[in-house]
């Protein structure tokens, strides 16, 4: 066995140890198909008031501007698929990935812990870990290293587990075995264009970021434009619509990652509970959930918006 397919075998080895779903490998270069349509949809406006989105353009399409001498990006997937849902039907909805403990930092723990594991077992090599929170094109990374397709709602789509997990990077300066892209298996079905309370997905892979229901609950810092009223489908914080109706999801299978279990109380409130949300209960709920992005303020705007005629 030649040192490239060992050392291969032992990071994704590492990987599947540290509770990541899967791992795969591609090639740190240029990311050429993706180039004209990132441009054409920024052009056209579909990243809103999303201004991060347009910096960085070079970086986020080569991973060697990142990482000096990169020559490898590994894929991560991890699991996020909760085993109970909020139990009030009329509550406001939170997406599933928002449950528990802000991923960024439960990812970055683990990405930190394969980044060590490599230094330890190969030696001298230089990396990054990427959550989301740089200009890295992660879906279209783990699509190239095989790790599921880029479905019609822009998500990362896998026929084993459907769609409920995170996606990170490490892009590291050293030459390993580099996986294959798979075929998209999503034929003729529409569910998720079909099932868009906005109608966000405007045709087949592509999603206007401004109309879709996460951006307007997260992203947006001004008032929701009343144009949009009674099309929210009573979520509140993101919107998991595209992705409950995929019928890879019914594949999904709950995550076995402690940090990721919600706050008993969270599942167990009602509308009206939300309703009457003060700041003390919003810091109580979500003391270390991605949620804070939204503060107490603009959680408070979005149920607001849902319930107020």
């Amino acid at each position: 066995m030649n040192s490239k397919t060992k050392y291969t075998q032992c990071i994704k080895s590492e990987a599947k140890r540290l509770g990541f779903l899967s791992c795969g490998i591609s090639k740190a270069e240029f990311l050429e198909q993706e180039a004209p349509r990132l441009e054409k949809w920024l052009n056209q406006n579909m990243h809103g008031e999303m201004q991060y989105m347009e910096n960085h353009f070079d970086k986020r399409l080569d991973p060697t501007k990142l990482v000096d001498d990169s020559k490898s990006v590994i894929s991560l997937l991890l699991n996020y698929f909760p085993s109970e849902k909020q139990k009030d039907s009329e509550a406001p909805k939170l997406s599933k990935y928002a449950y528990g403990t802000d991923y960024h930092f439960v990812i970055k723990d683990k990405l930190k812990q394969l980044l060590h594991f490599i230094e330890e077992e190969i030696g001298d090599v230089q990396g990054r870990a990427f959550v989301d929170s740089a200009p890295v094109l992660d879906k279209a990374w783990a699509a190239k290293s095989g790790l599921g397709w880029i479905g019609k709602n822009s998500n990362l789509l896998t026929q084993q587990v459907g769609s409920f997990y995170f996606i990170a990077e490490l892009i590291i300066d050293l030459d390993l075995e580099y996986d294959t892209p798979v075929t998209d298996h999503c034929g003729t079905c529409t569910a998720c264009i079909d099932a868009c309370p906005t109608q966000a997905i405007v045709e087949p892979y592509v999603v206007d970021g401004s109309k879709c229901i996460s951006y307007f609950t997260i992203e947006l810092k001004e008032e929701i434009p009343n144009s949009y009223k009674n099309q929210f489908d009573d979520w509140m914080f993101g919107c998991d619509v595209c992705q409950d109706v995929c019928p890879w999801n019914r594949f999904s299978k709950p995550h076995n990652e402690p940090l990721f279990n919600p706050k008993p109380e969270l599942l167990e409130m009602s509308k009206k509970d939300w309703q009457e949300i003060t700041q003390e209960v919003f810091s109580k709920v979500f003391q270390k959930s991605a949620v804070k992005r939204t503060k107490f303020s603009g959680l408070k705007r979005n149920i607001d918006f849902l319930f107020e005629d």
